[in-house]
């Protein structure tokens, strides 16, 4: 059956040239590495060739933290989902640098990705950092973080999966707390309305840096499914 189509306003505007570096790993790698999504439920066993505990970051940027955590954790899979080909071209010539098997990458709205490309409980954790926070007042719809995409989310999520968001900007985390803590299918691990600790085992990436050199906070949210 033909999944409906989405209408919402994108959460990212696709900007930046990729390098010719970037454009090799890509030319080089991405036969490999890279999924074609069109819409067709992903069969990621296949993808990957292996079941394993999956993690899918959305909106990895520059691939630092989808690399360090792949590198760190060779025992799971891990797939990146991101619209600008720069990073795209990072992550496929990190990859080869550090010499990583586990990750695959796909250059698509996340949020089709998850409509119509994942199936259910087929994810163990998402990552969701230091998105655009889209500051202006007239933006707001375009944050990634909003109810009706979290209820595209979940249903990929298995029921002791996790869901792991992060921001340097107050007012989306406060945002998102508002949003996840209204979602009646997720309960926040560190109680309504609060934070969670920063985990130790999420990597410092430069977006994390740049904030903190601005004077930010940074704040963590951490989500698991209702029993």
């Amino acid at each position: 059956m033909e999944q409906p189509h989405l209408v919402r306003p994108h959460s990212y505007v696709v900007r930046g040239r990729k390098t010719e570096a970037q454009q090799r790993a890509i030319d080089e790698l991405w036969p490999d590495y890279g999924v074609d999504f069109d819409g067709s439920p992903l069969d990621l066993d296949a993808i990957f060739g292996r079941t394993a505990p999956r993690t899918v970051e959305i909106g990895f940027g520059n691939g630092e933290n989808l690399l360090t955590l792949a590198e760190r954790h060779p025992e799971r899979d891990f797939l990146g989902v991101e619209v600008h080909g720069a990073g795209v071209g990072r992550v496929l010539a990190g990859m080869r640098d550090r010499g990583l098997t586990n990750i695959r990458v796909v250059r698509h709205d996340a949020v089709e990705v998850f409509h119509t490309g994942l199936a259910a409980g087929s994810v163990a954790e998402v990552l969701i950092f230091f998105p655009d926070p889209w500051p202006k007042v007239r933006h707001h719809r375009r944050r990634l973080v909003q109810p009706d995409v979290v209820k595209i989310i979940l249903p990929a999520l298995s029921s002791d999966g996790v869901l792991r968001l992060a921001t340097d900007w107050e007012p989306y985390a406060e945002h998102m707390l508002e949003v996840l803590d209204a979602e009646p299918a997720l309960v926040n691990v560190a109680g309504d309305a609060h934070f969670v600790p920063r985990p130790e085992d999420r990597p410092v990436t430069k977006f994390e840096r740049r904030g903190e050199k601005l004077g930010h906070a940074i704040f963590d949210l951490e989500y698991r499914p209702r029993p």
